[in-house]
């Protein structure tokens, strides 16, 4: 059986690139995205109700992963990125149709232009396709006693610092705290490929809300840490 998907909505992203997006919702709370619904699904009857909820089920497509297809056995990060296991004990990208389940803080819906959802917790890239929306339910979707596999627990977070001249460079933009706590959380989660993490003294970079942040990873005081150097525009 065949069957084609519409797409609702396009998600408006702080991520700007795949790289350093969190692998799982709710990772980096100060992570903000707006969706924007589409015609012919923009109409404010569709949404009502939609505010008494807390947060949301949102149904993607990994839009930039659907050309290189998909393996029945794949390499999770959470594994090293060298051992392999089976697709469907993953969420992995790299699936049969391309779809992705993310939970999302509903923080506002927006009327005054369209159909705007306001969310954060997120971990879509921007321009993401939407395909279904759904609300989340706390007493059926919620089970703590659930076995988690080869991913018990939430993944090591590292610490990070800043330069001084991050911090200037932080100091002079208007959304500072929101924009700092955005990056902590989103670094803490060490986002280089797990292929690189023998690597010491490797600059990277990351587009995040509007700028390329540059950070480095190392060890101070036999503690691993993730220093920002500095943030450019763009």
């Amino acid at each position: 059986m065949n069957f084609q998907l519409e797409t609702l909505g396009i998600i408006h992203s702080c991520y700007q690139e795949k790289f350093a997006v969190p692998r799982q919702p709710g990772l980096a709370p100060s992570a903000w995205a707006t969706l924007e619904l589409l015609a012919p699904y923009n109409q404010p009857e569709a949404v009502e109700g939609l505010t008494d909820y807390s947060h949301l089920w949102l149904t993607f497509v990994f839009h930039e992963n659907l050309e290189k297809g998909w393996k029945p056995r794949v390499r999770p990060p959470r594994l090293g990125g060298n051992e392999k296991t089976g697709v469907f004990s993953t969420r992995s990208p790299f699936r049969p149709n391309g779809l992705g389940l993310s939970v999302v803080k509903l923080e506002e819906v927006d009327l005054s232009q369209g159909v705007h959802l306001r969310l954060s917790g997120i971990d879509l890239v921007d321009g993401t396709p939407v395909v279904d929306i759904k609300p989340y339910l706390p007493w059926v979707e919620s089970l703590p006693e659930a076995q988690a596999g080869w991913a018990p627990e939430p993944p090591k977070l590292l610490p990070v610092i800043f330069t001084p001249q991050a911090l200037q460079q932080l100091a002079d933009l208007p959304q500072s705290h929101s924009l700092q706590q955005l990056i902590q959380e989103v670094l803490s989660q060490d986002p280089r490929p797990a292929y690189q993490r023998a690597t010491a003294a490797r600059i990277y970079g990351v587009r995040l809300a509007g700028f390329n942040v540059k950070f480095i990873y190392h060890q101070a005081d036999q503690q691993e840490v993730i220093e920002v150097l500095a943030l450019e525009a763009g």
